[in-house]
C-alpha cells in the first residue's frame, strides 16, 4: 500500500510541476521573451495545453468572469495542494 501513496504523491508532484511551468510560460510569451513561432516553443505550448485545457475548462465553467484574469490554474493548483494534503493526512491508511 506504501507504493500506492508514493505513486499518487508523484503524480501530483508530476501535476504541479506541468501546472507551473505552463502559468511561467504563458507569462513569457505574454512578456514577449519567448516566441510561439520558433518551432520548440511552439510544439511544448501546443503540449501544454493540449494536456491542461481540459482541466481548465471545467474550471472556468465554475469561476465568475474575473475581467480578463485566468484564475484557472491558480484553482487547479489550489486544488493539487489540497489533494496532497488529503493524502498526507491520511497516509495512515496506507500502512
Amino acid at each position: 500500500m506504501l507504493t500506492i501513496y508514493n505513486i499518487l504523491m508523484l503524480l501530483l508532484d508530476v501535476a504541479w510541476f506541468i501546472v507551473i511551468v505552463h502559468v511561467i510560460m504563458s507569462w513569457l510569451i505574454n512578456f514577449q521573451v519567448l516566441n510561439r513561432r520558433q518551432p520548440l516553443v511552439a510544439q511544448l505550448w501546443e503540449g501544454l495545453n493540449r494536456l491542461l485545457e481540459p482541466l481548465y475548462a471545467r474550471v472556468r465553467r465554475l469561476l465568475p468572469p474575473a475581467g480578463g484574469l485566468d484564475l484557472a490554474p491558480l484553482v487547479v493548483l489550489i486544488g493539487l495542494l489540497v489533494a496532497r494534503t488529503v493524502l498526507q493526512t491520511n497516509a495512515g491508511a496506507f500502512y
